[in-house]
């Protein structure tokens, strides 16, 4: 109800400056700074003070005195220097809030998002929580805003990592293929190619000239020929569905599965590259370091630079002299495929059912299954990557502007993160050993190749583990398999929340007793407040009591008496604002806003509950209005986890 009567507001003001002024502009609407001072600010008196020339007062006075009635809205009062600051009708809003709304219409446009993206050859890290979390919160809230939303989930299965833990089966551990597939077989593959991972970093370290068989490997990868190339499906295949699985835990899924081997043998790069040619975007280095290399100037991707100005040594390389392409070269092919600006598409076929009625499906080589769902073909789209990665994604867009794709290329949108490290007391309780230098850190950064990290399964093990813990000293009288349950839910909204409470630009020092906290900013606090008002109703349901008629009870008359009491009204209109926050965080592209917007909701339901006996209020309007009010929390508290993807437990 706020949100609509936001927009209608908006759309109404700034009808009335044009019919009035001639001026079209976006209309803000702001909050007041207290709440004493109304419930909505309008500055659009400073907005139109030096296009009118005039002083904003005197502007805000000819508004308030001709823009009549407002949806919703009790008066108009002119504040500070320009101000119209806005009361809505408590009755009216109240009534409004019970009658219920509509869902979010349709955009019309298809949006994709791309995020998690693992290199195929170990297990999932913590770093990678951040990502797979950001991109499926996003994910949620932009469909929860009524978009049609596709989740891709790149596959890196020809790149140097997964040729790596190839080097460490085929030269140094001398395994066939056959044996690689019945060690995949096995429980935790995932963690066994952590290992060799690490192992083949350091030998490479320790004997730099055999990393000729990395190179080996990689040509016989992307040629899709030999040994090698059949140890990469191998080990590339079995570690996503490990991938897969870890995610799950998070109630994290994809829709497809787009592959970089498919990439190279369905000729998307070989087109790419033609395009990329023929229009000037790329030019083969003919002396210096880069002989022999397909470039891109340096003035295409940086800014202030003319092509005449452009140094060579700026330029980004696209195809290496040995031939093989980039990632960034397969990027770019890959961005034009899901504008639908290629000319070509994948062939698919279905990997697995993560959910009943949804299938996940993967790009292949092979014939296109029937029945495969059209990808790609986006108006906009999300790389969920990290902000180091900045640069390369520079690069790509800058591939799309150079080939004439410059709406697609302003439609390619960078969702950049900060990395996440740990605490050091977190290290130590995850057994990691650290230097007396490292434990005097605010935090330890981690490193896959040095094999110092954590693996997501490790972590929400530990979580689930410090939950159940929690949960099984304060109900020790329910079953094992609820209470387990209880603390897997736990452990997910703990994981979740404290990886979305944090601004994208925020380094990330993860902290186990922090991220568990009952108390505080995080997720088992939030989740404490639907567990609160759960009781409230299934206590009075033990009462033998039934829901009071609403409608009869809760008149227009009934809503202005009740919330002409401060708190009351103040908690209302928090809980109605979950629409305007999602909008508000998805304008900004800040999950982190709409998390705390939950914080901001059970807090203030805390509040609600210390302050209310709802069960043994006696006076029957009020009691009616109490109940009202538990049930319209429970509601939009689920409806706004449920976008951050965190559960709500029966009990904590």
């Amino acid at each position: 109800m706020f949100h609509i009567i936001e927009k209608q507001i908006q759309r109404l003001v700034s009808g009335h400056l044009t019919a009035r002024y001639g001026e079209t502009m976006e209309v803000a609407i702001e909050s007041p700074k207290q709440s004493s001072f109304g419930e909505l600010a309008l500055p659009v008196a400073f907005q139109l003070a030096r296009t009118l020339k005039k002083a904003p007062r005197a502007i805000a006075q000819e508004l308030a005195g001709d823009l009549g009635a407002l949806p919703g809205v009790a008066t108009i009062e002119i504040a500070g220097n320009g101000y119209l600051n806005l009361r809505l009708d408590r009755g009216a809003y109240g009534h409004a809030l019970l009658a219920g709304g509509g869902a979010a219409a349709s955009t019309g446009h298809k949006i994709i998002v791309e995020h998690t993206n693992i290199n195929p050859n170990k297990a999932a890290h913590i770093g990678h929580l951040r990502n797979s979390v950001l991109g499926d919160t996003f994910v949620r809230m932009l469909r929860a805003s009524g978009n049609t939303v596709e989740v891709q989930n790149y596959i890196d299965n020809t790149g140097v990592q997964v040729a790596d833990v190839v080097v460490g089966f085929h030269y140094l551990e001398r395994k066939s293929a056959a044996e690689v597939a019945a060690l995949a077989a096995a429980p935790r593959f995932d963690y066994l190619c952590w290992d060799l991972y690490a192992r083949v970093s350091q030998y490479f370290k320790e004997h730099p000239e055999s990393e000729k068989w990395r190179a080996e490997t990689l040509h016989a990868i992307e040629a899709n020929q030999g040994a090698q190339a059949e140890l990469a499906h191998v080990v590339a295949d079995a570690v996503v569905l490990r991938h897969l699985a870890t995610m799950r835990r998070l109630d994290i899924v994809y829709d497809v599965l787009p592959r970089e081997s498919e990439i190279l043998h369905l000729q998307f790069w070989a087109t790419a590259f033609e395009l990329l040619k023929q229009r000037g975007a790329i030019y083969l280095a003919t002396e210096g370091k880069k002989a022999g290399c397909w470039v891109m100037a340096g003035s295409h991707f940086r800014e202030n630079v003319t092509a005449d100005e452009d140094d060579a040594d700026d330029s980004k390389v696209i195809v290496r002299s040995n031939g093989i392409v980039t990632y960034v070269g397969k990027d770019i092919a890959y961005q034009l495929w899901k504008f639908g600006l290629l000319g070509k598409d994948f062939h698919y076929k279905p990997l697995l059912e993560e959910a009943p009625g949804h299938t996940v499906w993967v790009s292949t080589d092979e014939e296109q299954s029937a029945g495969a769902p059209h990808f790609g073909a986006g108006h906009t789209v999300y790389n969920v990557i990290d902000t180091r990665q900045s640069y390369l994604q520079d690069v790509v867009a800058a591939g799309l502007r150079a080939l004439g794709y410059e709406e697609q290329a302003g439609r390619s949108i960078h969702f950049n993160y900060e990395m996440v490290a740990l605490t050091p007391g977190t290290c130590v309780e995850l057994g990691i050993e650290l230097s007396e230098e490292d434990r005097k850190r605010a935090y330890v950064e981690v490193s896959g190749r040095k094999g110092l990290g954590v693996k997501a399964d490790d972590l929400i093990d530990k979580l689930i583990e410090k939950a159940l813990a929690e949960v099984e000293d304060r109900n020790p009288d329910k079953p094992a398999v609820a209470r387990l349950l209880a603390a897997t839910q736990i452990a997910t909204g703990a994981l979740r929340y404290f990886m979305l409470k944090f601004t994208r630009n925020t380094v990330i020092a993860f902290d186990l007793r922090e991220a568990l906290a009952f108390v505080g900013e995080t997720g088992p606090y939030v989740q404490y407040a639907a567990v609160r008002a759960g009781k409230i109703l299934s206590k009075f349901g033990e009462r033998g009591e039934t829901l009071p008629d609403f409608a009869a009870v809760l008149t227009q008359e009934a809503f202005e008496r009740q919330l002409a009491t401060e708190d009351l009204w103040q908690t209302v209109l928090l809980i109605s604002k979950a629409e305007s926050a999602l909008e508000d965080a998805l304008a900004k592209g800040e999950p982190a806003h709409f998390a705390k917007y939950a914080f901001q909701l059970a807090q203030g339901f805390s509040a609600f509950y210390d302050g209310y006996s709802v069960i043994h209020e006696q006076d029957p309007e009020r009691r009616a209005f109490l109940l009202w009010v538990t049930l319209y929390f429970g509601r939009q508290l689920a409806w706004t986890l449920d976008i951050l993807g965190i559960p709500a437990p029966a009990y904590m």
